[in-house]
C-alpha cells in the first residue's frame, strides 16, 4: 500500500521539494499552501501523514490541528511539525494537538526528512 502525504507549507519553494523527494520515494503526496487549503483537501484526501509548518497565511498549523482534530475525519493519521519556530509553548502545542514529531526545518536534510517520515509511518 502507498503511504499518502499532505505537506502543508506555504513556501512554494519546499513545498516542490518534499513533493518531489517523497514521490521519488514512492508516496502520493498532495500539498496545500496553508492551513485552510489544508482543511479543504482532507474532506477528499485521506493522508497517512501531515507534514506541517507552523506559521502560514489564513491559518496556522496550530489553528489546522485545532479545526482538524474537532473533524475527527482521519483519527489515526500521523502529524510531523516541520517548523522554523523552537520555542518551548510551540513545541507544546503541537504535542498537545496530536503531532508525533517536531522538527526543526534548518536542521533536517531532506534525507534525514526522509527517513523521519518513514519511521513515522511505521510506528502504530
Amino acid at each position: 500500500m502507498i503511504a499518502k502525504i499532505l505537506v502543508v507549507e506555504d513556501e512554494q519553494t519546499l513545498n516542490e521539494a518534499y513533493e518531489m523527494i517523497l514521490s521519488k520515494s514512492g508516496y502520493e503526496v498532495v500539498v496545500a499552501q496553508d492551513g485552510e487549503e489544508a482543511l479543504e483537501k482532507t474532506e477528499k484526501f485521506e493522508p497517512d501523514l501531515i507534514l506541517l509548518d507552523l506559521r502560514m497565511p489564513r491559518l496556522n498549523g496550530i489553528g489546522f490541528l485545532e479545526k482538524y482534530n474537532l473533524t475527527k475525519l482521519h483519527p489515526n493519521v500521523k502529524v510531523i511539525v516541520f517548523s522554523n519556530l523552537d520555542t518551548q509553548t510551540d513545541i507544546d502545542q503541537a504535542y498537545k494537538l496530536g503531532a508525533q514529531r517536531y522538527l526543526l526545518k534548518a536542521w533536517a536534510s531532506p534525507k534525514e526528512l526522509l527517513n523521519i517520515v518513514e519511521d513515522t509511518l511505521k510506528q502504530d
